[in-house]
């Protein structure tokens, strides 16, 4: 149960939010805040056909999400935390006060809430596309994300998680990037939701030491998940697995592929070591652009080096993505918890931007030593066999 401090606390939250939605940052403690903020039980139970599976959107470790349908027309998603989690609620009232500090285009949007009784739920903007994961995983549907979309959703992410590291209030870890918490909007743009894990950083503090690991395996950066390390590079691993899921169009994880496929990352890095990563890009794409995608690969696998250090950070990867004409540094042995196995040698790849209507070239499947990746070579990058030297 929450504590009435800490129910007032929540309230006194959203009533700023609301503030900050209707003025500027430097107006916000200065607003008058009407309490339209707060909805009903009722009115959401109405929206949602009284919670009713047809309605369900997903569930988390929070609770379940359902989509609703208020008077005026408007829709909405409604995350109703469940009663019995200690946890949720601690994210509940996480999600809260983080909401209350940041307020960009590719981050949900949080219209209110509603605390009655047992009852604690957060209402946000309905996004009709659901989530990324909804669509890359699923063989049927994941056609839909042509490259242009896939690169734009990217490219979007990129800009939210910059926001969020640099240009907020406060610094934020969101500590869970995933496909499932990328949310798609009626034109395909991803916004970054679910900030119950978030950690703010006040101050110049940049990383922290911590026993309490959160987050999705397959995502967690291994100095988290090992040693309880969290800073901005840990997002980016996360941030990196999730550029490789976008152009694979797989799991960061799947038995089913065999023992050198599987672990997604480590079969990134194998192809990128053999000259071959184009041949990592989804099979439904039937139009690329091979500049964009394997430089994305790169990108993913500089973001999921094991070296905290190396790991560029979110204003890096900006400019990398929206530079005309820039060189990408080799990418170091990946952070695979021991599962990297050791190569002598590897590729680097030194990109030159076109503009971003060249050719769409078919990403087919080739033999060892493909051709697709010998002709790309020649025209768009240079490649050159060098000591590894990690």
């Amino acid at each position: 149960m929450l504590s009435m401090g800490l129910l007032s606390s929540i309230c006194a939250c959203l009533k700023k939010l609301k503030a900050a939605n209707s003025a500027s940052a430097d107006e916000a403690d200065d607003e008058d805040v009407s309490t339209d903020i707060f909805f009903e039980l009722s009115a959401l139970q109405i929206a949602t056909n009284f919670f009713s599976e047809v309605n369900k959107l997903g569930h988390g470790g929070f609770g379940p999400v359902y989509k609703g349908l208020m008077p005026n027309g408007q829709q909405v998603a409604v995350k109703k935390l469940s009663v019995d989690s200690r946890q949720g609620v601690r994210q509940f009232s996480n999600e809260v006060k983080l909401l209350l500090r940041i307020q960009h285009r590719n981050l949900v949007i949080l219209l209110g809430c509603c605390v009655e009784g047992p009852e604690k739920m957060l209402v946000y903007e309905f996004l009709p596309n659901r989530s990324l994961d909804y669509f890359i995983f699923d063989k049927k549907r994941s056609p839909f994300l042509d490259w242009t979309t896939r690169f734009h959703i990217i490219t979007g992410i990129v800009r939210g998680l910059l926001y969020l590291h640099e240009e907020a209030p406060a610094r934020i870890i969101h500590r869970d990037i995933k496909a499932s918490n990328v949310l798609l909007d009626e034109k395909l743009n991803p916004k970054i939701s679910d900030f119950g894990l978030a950690r703010l950083f006040p101050g110049d503090d940049t990383h922290l030491n911590t026993f309490k690991i959160a987050g999705t395996y397959g995502y967690m950066a291994p100095e988290y998940a090992i040693h309880g390390y969290l800073s901005v590079k840990s997002d980016v691993f996360s941030f990196g697995i999730l550029v490789l899921e976008i152009v694979s169009g797989r799991k960061n994880h799947d038995d089913r592929l065999g023992a050198q496929q599987a672990d997604l990352l480590g079969y990134a890095w194998s192809l990128y070591q053999d000259g071959k990563i184009l041949e990592l890009a989804d099979e439904s794409l039937t139009k690329c652009n091979a500049d964009e995608a394997a430089m994305c690969i790169q990108l993913g696998l500089l973001c999921c080096q094991a070296s905290v250090s190396d790991r560029p950070d979110m204003n890096t990867i900006h400019l990398m993505l929206s530079s005309d004409s820039f060189t990408l540094p080799r990418p170091g042995k990946p952070g695979l918890h021991g599962r990297a196995a050791p190569r002598t040698t590897t590729s680097t790849y030194a990109f030159t931007k076109t503009n971003t209507t060249s050719t769409q070239t078919g990403v087919t499947r080739a033999s060892a030593g493909s051709s697709l990746v010998e002709d790309y070579s020649r025209n768009s990058m240079s490649i050159s066999s060098i000591d590894e030297g990690r």
